[in-house]
C-alpha cells in the first residue's frame, strides 16, 4: 500500500502518525484528534499526491521527504499527546524537537500532621496536611541547612522518638520537645519564623554572614568557608531581577529564544508574587526549528510529572499554535483549569521581557565547540549537528573483570550521565553488542543522543549501526580506532594516526587536525573511565578469588565458573543445579555455603 492509499484509509479517530523517508528513517511523529482530518489537511491529491501549498516551509520539506506513514489509534486526544511525547523521546525523529531535560525540581515542605513538624525536601507529592515551598532550581539543600542552623527546630527525624534530649539540645540547636521542654504553640512560632526566612533570602544571607564573621574571628576558617559556600549557593541565581508582582500570584513562566544552531528555554517560577527560582535548558535548533513545537515539548515535559504546587497561570513569551491542546493537557494533569497565555502589558509582560533578556544573554555565551562540531558533521556526513555525544569502550583481561563504559559529552563532560556495564560476553565484538543493545533498550527512559562514537573499527561500526536501525531511532554513528603497526595499537603521544570510520569510508587525518584531536579526546575519556572501572572490578574479583581459594576451591575451578557464568554476581545467584553443571556436588555445595555466609 503506497502513501496516498494509506492517507485515504486513515480512521476518524484519535491517534499518532509517523512519517518515514526512503531509507525508512523516522522523520516526524504527530498526534491528532482525528487522524483522517489532520493528515489529509497536509496534502493535495490532484493531479497527484504532494504537500499542500498552505503548509509552512518546514512541514513542506518534511512531507516532500516522506514516502511512508504508519499510525496508532488510541482512546483519546490526551492519550495521543502522551504517546506522541514518549515516542519523540525514544526515537528522536528528524523534524521533531527533542527535550532531554526530564528533571524534577526539589520543594521544601512542612507536614503539619506531626506534633513538632520539620522542614524537609521532596521531589514528589506528599500525602497529608502539607505546605510546600518552591520549586527550587538551585540551593534547596543549603536553604534547609541554613534554617536548621539558625532556628532550633527538631534537627533529625529520629530525635522525637528518642524521648531524651541529645547533643543538639546541648549546643542550643534544638529545644528538646522530646522531653516536653517546649509547647506545640511555642514550636509553631519557630515554624513561622522558618517560613519567613524561606521567603526572605536577604535576611537569611545576613544571618549567615554574621555567623561567618564570628567563625572567622575565632580562627575557625574551615567552618567559615562552609558558611561562605552556602551564601554563594543561596545568592546564585540564573535570573537576576528585582521584579515583584503587585499581587500574590503563583506563576510559571516559559521563554524560548533561538539562534541558528541552538535554542534556550528559560523557566521562571514566582510564588506569592516573588520569584523563587529559575532555570534554563539548551536545545538543538536548525532550519527546521519551530517555536510552537518547542513550547509544546517544554510544557508537556515539565507538567507530565507529579508536581506538588500547581501555578495559577502559565505565561509564555510567544503566541503559539494548538494552545488549546496544552490547556486541556494541563487541566487533565492538575484536575482544574489553569490559564496559559502571553501577556502583552503590565507586570507579567515585564516578567516575560526579563526572561527573554536572560535568554539573550545565555545565547551570547554559545558553546565554543559548536564550530568543531559543525566541522565533524561536515566531515563525516552526519544527519544532524552532534551536540550530545555518547562514547563507548570495553575492557577485559583473560576473561576477567569484563566491563564496558559510556561517557557523555554535551558542551562538557556530563559525568552524572556516565555509565558502567558489567558484561558477560567473552569477545570484544559480543561485549560491544551487549553494551550497545542495553543502551538502545533504555532510549525510552533516557533519550538517545545525536551521535555514538565507538572505540573500534569497521566491524564495530556496522554492529552499532544495525543496533540503532533496530531501535528505530535517529542516531549517527562513527568509529575511531588506533593505528596498528605489526598488529599492535600505536598510541605514541603526539603521533596517534587514528582511523575514523563512517558509512563505508575510512578517514586518515593528520595528527594536528583539530577534528581528529576532538574525537581522540572523546575516545580517550571513555578509555580512561572503563580502565578505571576495570581495575576496581578486577581488584574486587581478585579478592573473591582469594576468599574462594581459602574455602577450598582452586583457581582453575574459579576460572571455569567465571567462563560459564560471566561474573561473581552470577555465580552468587546460581542454583546448586546450575553450579553442578560446572563443578562436582561437593564443590557446588561449598560455593553455595560460601555465599550464604
Amino acid at each position: 500500500m503506497n502513501l496516498e492509499q494509506k492517507i485515504k484509509q486513515l480512521p476518524d479517530q484519535s491517534g499518532i502518525y509517523q512519517y518515514f523517508d526512503k531509507n525508512n528513517r523516522l522523520l516526524y511523529v504527530g498526534k491528532a484528534k482525528s487522524l483522517k482530518k489532520r493528515v489529509k489537511s497536509y496534502f493535495s491529491f490532484t493531479p497527484s499526491l504532494m504537500p499542500s501549498l498552505r503548509v509552512d516551509k518546514r512541514v513542506f520539506k518534511m512531507l516532500s521527504e516522506s514516502v511512508n506513514m504508519e499510525y496508532i489509534v488510541v482512546e483519546s486526544e490526551h492519550d495521543a499527546l502522551i504517546l506522541e511525547n514518549s515516542l519523540i523521546k525514544q526515537l528522536k525523529p528528524k523534524y521533531n524537537i527533542l527535550l532531554r531535560d526530564d528533571k524534577t525540581y526539589p520543594y521544601i515542605y512542612i507536614d503539619y500532621s506531626q506534633d513538632f513538624p520539620r522542614l524537609e525536601i521532596t521531589r514528589k507529592v506528599i500525602k497529608g496536611d502539607v505546605e510546600y515551598f518552591g520549586p527550587f532550581s538551585i540551593g534547596a539543600r543549603d536553604l534547609l541547612e541554613t534554617i536548621y542552623e539558625v532556628i532550633p527546630l527538631v534537627q533529625k527525624k529520629s530525635c522525637i522518638k528518642g524521648n531524651k534530649a541529645c547533643l543538639f539540645f546541648q549546643i542550643n540547636r534544638c529545644l528538646a520537645p522530646c522531653e516536653n521542654r517546649v509547647t506545640k504553640e511555642e514550636y509553631a512560632l519557630l515554624i513561622k519564623e522558618a517560613k519567613e526566612l524561606l521567603n526572605n533570602k536577604s535576611k537569611m544571607i545576613k544571618l549567615l554572614e554574621a555567623k561567618m564573621t564570628t567563625l572567622s574571628s575565632a580562627l575557625r576558617f574551615e567552618e567559615a568557608g562552609k558558611i561562605r559556600d552556602k551564601i554563594t549557593s543561596i545568592k546564585k541565581s540564573n535570573i537576576a531581577t528585582v521584579i515583584d508582582l503587585a499581587n500574590d500570584e503563583d506563576l510559571d513562566v516559559f521563554a524560548i529564544l533561538n539562534s541558528t544552531s541552538r535554542a534556550v528555554i528559560v523557566r521562571v517560577f514566582t510564588r506569592e508574587g516573588k520569584i523563587v527560582s529559575s532555570d534554563y535548558t539548551y536545545i538543538k535548533a536548525n532550519e527546521h526549528f519551530n517555536i510552537s513545537e518547542a513550547y509544546k515539548r517544554a510544557i508537556i515535559n515539565y507538567y507530565d510529572k507529579d508536581i506538588p504546587l500547581s501555578p495559577k497561570a502559565i505565561l509564555l513569551a510567544n503566541d503559539i499554535e494548538d494552545i488549546e491542546d496544552l490547556k486541556k493537557f494541563v487541566a487533565y494533569k492538575f484536575g482544574k483549569k489553569i490559564d496559559i497565555n502571553t501577556p502583552k502589558i503590565g507586570d507579567k509582560k515585564r516578567l516575560i521581557d526579563m526572561a527573554l533578556k536572560n535568554a539573550q544573554e545565555l545565547l551570547k555565551h554559545d558553546n565554543n565547540n559548536i564550530s568543531i562540531l559543525k566541522d565533524i558533521q561536515k566531515l563525516c556526513l552526519l544527519d544532524s549537528l552532534p551536540l550530545r555525544i555518547e562514547v563507548f569502550d570495553n575492557s577485559m583481561m583473560m576473561s576477567q573483570a569484563t566491563v564496558g563504559a559510556m561517557v557523555v559529552w554535551e558542551e562538557r563532560w556530563i559525568k552524572s550521565d556516565y555509565r558502567h556495564y558489567n558484561l558477560n560476553s567473552k569477545d570484544e565484538y559480543a561485549q560491544m553488542r551487549e553494551m550497545l543493545t542495553h543502551r538502545a533498550k533504555s532510549f525510552e527512559k533516557s533519550s538517545p543522543p545525536d551521535l555514538w562514537v565507538i572505540d573500534g573499527g569497521k566491524a564495530l561500526l556496522s554492529l552499532a549501526k544495525s543496533i540503532i536501525n533496530s531501535s528505530g531511532s535517529n542516531v549517527d554513528v562513527i568509529a575511531i580506532s588506533k593505528e596498528k603497526i605489526d598488529s599492535k595499537a600505536y598510541r605514541a603521544k603526539g603521533g596517534a594516526k587514528d582511523n575514523i570510520y563512517f558509512n563505508e569510508d575510512i578517514l586518515k587525518l593528520s595528527t594536528n587536525d583539530k577534528r581528529l584531536q576532538f574525537l581522540q579526546l572523546l575516545r580517550d575519556e571513555s578509555h580512561r573511565f572503563v580502565i578505571d572501572y576495570h581495575r576496581k572490578t578486577k581488584r574486587k574479583e581478585d579478592k573473591e578469588i582469594s576468599l574462594l581459594k581459602i574455602k577450598g576451591i582452586g583457581e582453575g575451578k574459579i576460572r571455569k565458573l567465571l567462563n560459564f557464568f560471566g561474573s561473581f554476581e552470577n555465580i552468587k545467584k546460581a542454583s546448586i543445579k546450575e553450579l553442578r553443571s560446572v563443578l562436582n556436588e561437593k564443590d557446588s555445595n561449598s560455593i553455595k555455603s560460601f555465599y550464604k555466609l
